[in-house]
């Protein structure tokens, strides 16, 4: 297929050193979440792209995140088997 108009990426979030394998915007759409293959979760303001926090604990990547309702909490699934919660309502 031919897009005559494509759309350029509105901005670019660098700072994972290995695969993105998911990503979660908090329930009022101000931070972004990544997780990635380099055992990291990363915070991200959505509106400016700078990196807020990185997150680490896990022993494998991982491959998912998710903030609860109230975006008070982010958990996280890796592939090594663990789920942790991350309180993230000081962002």
């Amino acid at each position: 297929y031919l897009f005559l108009n494509k759309p350029d990426p509105k901005q670019t979030l660098e700072g994972h050193t290995e695969n993105v394998r998911c990503i979660a915007y908090s329930p009022d759409g101000r931070l972004l979440a990544s997780g990635s293959n380099d055992k990291t979760v990363r915070i991200w303001n959505a509106q400016t792209g700078a990196l807020l926090r990185t997150l680490t604990g896990h022993k494998g990547g991982i491959s998912s995140v998710a903030y609860s309702p109230d975006g008070r909490t982010l958990a996280s699934g890796s592939r090594d088997g663990t789920i942790l919660l991350w309180n993230v309502s000081d962002q």
